[in-house]
């Protein structure tokens, strides 16, 4: 999916934050809607027993020490008034009906059986400033809507706002109950509570995914070097018991290539000293020939032999080298080369600039370009430097005015031996491994060596170098 990040740190941070967004909302979900119940019957209990209270009261005192005694009785939230005769109620739907019914019950749970109660229902409740969640509860919508609302009694609650009670001498109390709109005011406490904990929680995962991925990142650095040294340093044997394990596989690999190609390089060498002896000896028979004519062309075909077991050892050895890494500037090497062509009378232009140091092998880069430019000078009469330095690579571009090369055969004269002439002869081509060993120097500095026809003749190979 294009909306999935690309890295393992990004799906892995997006997973986490996904599951702990969507439990966070779930927790918070919960945790209101318990809040509301709790509120809401605790509200509910505490005015149905005190108007309970206050007409059992008022049934005790004489009618001319009730009206005094109001005031005392009130509050902000609950207004007392008494009259003799009682307000008309309006005809109550079937919600309100259910709720009139439950607040009776409970009150007659706490005064007499015969006592006459009255109820009615409003709707003129402040619904902007509540939260959603608690304006289904009490409107009687959503998952507490219901007769799940009636058994605890919020929708009860919630909804009345005018209770009368006869007392026993006739007079009729009017109960008219408000709610603060501060109760239904989101609880800013509790949320900034929980946003803390969620923004706690996302740093610490944070923190941990860079931790489980800072060893992948120490395994990508170390296999892109394994590519220029194959002697670097090993990797850190620590870490979680998976680290540890994948850290000694990739020392146990590099370890076996190193064994490898060292033990490769010494046959070679072994093979190209045990081949000088005999080369040697057929050397010195071919000066005892009398024959002119056979001696050249014997010296001829020692020599050739020769260039060939060298240029094989140079090829296999290509990634095999002892000189190190260091800073140097790419400029100057560029530079003294065109200047070298130069004087033995080669056509070499040289364009471009780079501005910051490379940190390469100086001795194999000089070699590489050496032949990539004695090539053009050969075989396209001139040589075109242009070198480009970015951010990530420094690319280097040489190209000539020859013929080119036919493009199925682009990828082929990589190949060991490969060679466009159907002689083997130094002056036709030499060996067919020259492209091949500066190929393996780019690829021992983590580049590549890359060849292209140009659209209005000749050839031209580039160099990348990645920084």
């Amino acid at each position: 999916m294009r909306l999935l990040p690309r890295s393992l740190f990004g799906r892995l941070v997006l997973l986490l934050l996904t599951g702990l967004v969507l439990a966070q909302l779930l927790s918070t979900f919960i945790l209101l809607r318990d809040r509301g119940q709790v509120l809401y019957k605790s509200i509910r209990e505490n005015l149905i027993i005190r108007t309970a209270g206050v007409v059992r009261l008022l049934d005790t005192l004489p009618a001319q020490d009730r009206q005094q005694l109001i005031p005392l009785l009130a509050s902000p939230e609950l207004q007392i008034t008494l009259s003799g005769q009682p307000i008309p109620v309006p005809p109550l739907q079937r919600n309100s009906a259910l709720a009139s019914k439950l607040v009776r019950r409970e009150l007659l749970h706490r005064l007499p059986q015969d006592t006459k109660i009255l109820i009615s229902i409003e709707d003129s409740l402040p619904q902007p400033q509540m939260p959603p969640m608690h304006r289904r509860h009490m409107m009687g919508g959503g998952p507490m809507s219901g007769p799940w609302a009636y058994m605890h009694g919020l929708h009860a609650m919630a909804r009345f706002s005018h209770v009368q009670v006869q007392l026993q001498d006739g007079t009729w109390v009017h109960f008219k109950h408000g709610l603060s709109e501060r109760l239904f005011d989101w609880p800013t406490r509790l949320l900034i509570v929980l946003g803390v904990l969620l923004i706690s929680v996302i740093l610490l995962s944070l923190i941990g995914v860079r931790s489980l991925i800072r060893p992948l990142r120490k395994l990508r650095q170390a296999a892109e070097g394994l590519g220029r040294d194959i002697r670097q340093p090993p990797l850190d044997e620590t870490g979680p018991t998976e680290v540890r394990d994948t850290a000694k596989a990739f020392n146990t690999m590099q370890t076996r290539l190193k064994n490898y190609i060292e033990d490769r390089a010494g046959i070679l060498a072994a093979v190209s000293h045990d081949l000088k002896t005999p080369l040697t000896r057929m050397r010195l028979r071919t000066d005892l020939m009398e024959d002119e004519e056979l001696r050249a062309k014997t010296q001829k075909d020692l020599d050739d032999m020769e260039s060939m077991v060298s240029a094989t050892l140079d090829f296999m050895r290509g990634t095999e080298t002892s000189e190190s890494s260091r800073r140097l500037d790419l400029m100057a090497l560029l530079e003294s080369i065109q200047e070298d062509a130069l004087e033995t009378g080669g056509n070499v232009r040289f364009t471009g600039q780079v501005t910051r140091l490379y940190n390469g092998k100086p001795l194999a880069l000089k070699r590489c370009i050496v032949n990539l430019v004695e090539n053009a000078v050969r075989y396209g009469g001139q040589a075109d430097i242009r070198v480009e330095d970015a951010e990530a690579a420094v690319v280097i571009s040489i190209c000539d005015r020859g013929p080119g090369i036919p493009e199925d055969v682009l990828k082929k004269v990589f190949d060991p031996f490969f060679r466009l002439e159907n002689s083997r002869a130094q002056h036709t081509g030499g060996t067919g491994l020259g492209l091949g060993i500066e190929r393996n120097i780019a690829r021992a500095h983590g580049g590549e060596l890359m060849l292209y026809n140009r659209p209005k003749g000749g050839l031209c190979v580039k160099l990348s170098l990645p920084r």
